[in-house]
């Protein structure tokens, strides 16, 4: 007996395009998605879905369980190709489109993609590339409205399982070679039902403006959501702060998901201009994907109220961990909330014990939106789960008396100076609060006398000066004296990946 007949016969596989298919249903003319001029209703947007879900069946010859690869700017085609791909059973690789070509070429090769879609800038950057198992490249517009318009929708589409492969985002590489994580239906569609749980701004009355990378994760699952619930989606394919907040009252936003590069440029719009375009309708801002520091969630509470933000913690391995609600912001400092709805969090020491209250140690989370592992690569899938299927991504972390989660920092991040453990977050969320500085890292670089040093990489307002005395006058009494970095380096911008994570390898390559 096969497994779909031991199920019941009411039993319906779960998918993302199956409910957006139920909201077509309720209201086929309502309009789904925008990008700029270009716009679908949600019987356009299902049409146009089955007919490339068709294409990959017929035209293209893939199979259940293919792989294929997306290398674009956010559009509302990307989302069109994301859910034909997943309806049709292929999973999509998505890729960011700023990597250098060396860098897609090996990510498709690794994941032997079979197709890759690009956008027209991607495609003239990819002209050269070698790719060992891509049979056909298909430019996103002009191509794809050819390829589409020749495909018929059809009513008998494969049955897809909710643990089969949805997508396959490779990790930054911010801590070595990137790894694709094999994300499977399931864990995306219920993490989309805690979202609405958690955010309450994906009814069919809310209106999302996405403008995270949906190469990202993050920016794929935060854009999906509202249209999964029959809501609207404005896309942005750049980030140009102005236009945003413009957006933002123009399109009566009620809620958007950024990172923190994102709100550091908007906030920069200064307060004059923000409050003049604060929208009535928002009511919600999520940021994720790399920590938010506490002076720039003072400035967003302080202009949007202290009832819109949250703060997410998460990965791409793991989906949302935990969340920091709107009412803990100002209480909770430094702080990633409590666990995300049908998700457990344990703090584990180096004996393998449960930490105290307080206690730093590893973070390791069980939840039904966990990966299914990296692709083909067994070894470093071991190493991300425990005996009993915890997940952990190196992350250090603490909770304290109430049970609320702190992220100290990553365990591979961890300096060791004169035999003291310095975690660089710490020393980041002081340099933040400098009156001069925008953005800062810090790294441990080798040092003679202390093993470890501390190192401060940072962008200073105008290009104004900082030396390291300078530094360490302003840290006096906020850190220990262990603890101030002895190296400063002024640059025009933090390296981050398209999840606004900065990238520390790239750094320690600049030291």
């Amino acid at each position: 007996m096969t497994g779909d007949e031991m199920l019941p016969p009411t039993y319906q596989h779960l998918s993302i395009t199956g409910s957006v298919r139920a909201a077509m249903s309720r209201n086929p003319d309502k309009q789904a998605l925008k990008h700029g001029e270009n716009q679908r209703s949600y019987k356009q947007l299902i049409d146009r879905v089955d007919r490339i879900s068709t294409g990959f069946i017929h035209d293209l010859k893939l199979a259940i369980n293919d792989h294929a690869a997306i290398v674009s700017s956010n559009s509302i085609e990307y989302m069109e190709i994301i859910l034909g791909a997943s309806q049709a059973g292929i999973a999509m690789a998505t890729i960011n489109p700023k990597l250098s070509p060396v860098e897609i070429e090996l990510i498709c090769n690794d994941v032997e993609a079979k197709v890759l879609f690009v956008d027209a800038s991607s495609a003239e950057n990819l002209r050269d590339v070698h790719f060992e198992t891509i049979v056909r490249v298909i430019t996103i517009n002009n191509e794809l409205e050819e390829w589409i318009n020749l495909s018929k929708p059809i009513n008998n589409l494969p049955v897809i399982q909710e643990w089969d492969t949805f997508t396959i985002p490779y990790t930054s590489g911010t801590t070595g070679k990137p790894k694709g994580v094999l994300v499977p239906h399931r864990s995306r569609i219920l993490q989309l039902f805690g979202m609405a749980a958690e955010y309450g701004c994906y009814s069919p009355d809310d209106r999302f403006l996405a403008i995270a990378p949906m190469c990202h994760g993050a920016g794929m699952i935060f854009a999906l959501a509202p249209i999964f619930f029959g809501g609207y989606v404005e896309i942005k394919d750049q980030f140009d702060p102005e236009d945003i907040i413009t957006a933002l009252k123009k399109e009566k936003i009620t809620g958007f998901f950024g990172v923190p590069t994102h709100f550091h440029g908007i906030l920069g719009l200064g307060n004059k201009l923000l409050e003049a375009n604060k929208p009535a309708s928002l009511k919600t801002i999520i940021s994720n994907a790399a920590a938010l520091p506490q002076a720039i969630k003072e400035k967003i509470v302080g202009i949007y109220g202290d009832n819109v933000l949250h703060e997410a913690y998460g990965s791409t391995e793991g989906g949302i961990i935990s969340n920091l609600r709107p009412v803990d912001q100002l209480r909770k400092l430094q702080c990633v909330g409590q666990p995300f709805p049908c998700t457990n969090i344990k703090v584990i020491n180096e004996s393998g014990d449960e930490c105290n209250p307080n206690e730093v140690g590893e973070i390791f989370s069980s939840s039904p939106y966990l990966f299914n592992g990296y692709w083909k690569r067994p070894k470093e899938t071991a190493e991300a789960l425990d005996s009993d299927g915890w997940l952990t991504v190196g992350d250090l972390a603490k909770k304290d008396d109430e049970g609320y989660l702190y992220i100290v920092d990553r365990k591979k991040d961890m300096v060791i100076s004169g035999g003291i453990n310095i975690y660089p977050r710490e020393i980041e969320e002081i340099l933040f609060q400098h009156p001069d500085v925008i953005d800062a890292a810090v790294i441990g670089v080798p040092d003679e006398k202390w093993g470890e040093a501390l190192k401060a990489f940072l962008v200073t307002k105008d290009d104004g000066e900082l030396s390291v005395d300078a530094i360490k006058q302003f840290c006096e009494g906020k850190i220990a004296k262990i603890k101030m970095p002895r190296k400063v380096s002024l640059i025009d911008a933090i390296p981050r990946n398209a999840g606004g994570k900065v990238l520390k390898t790239t750094l320690r390559k600049l030291d």
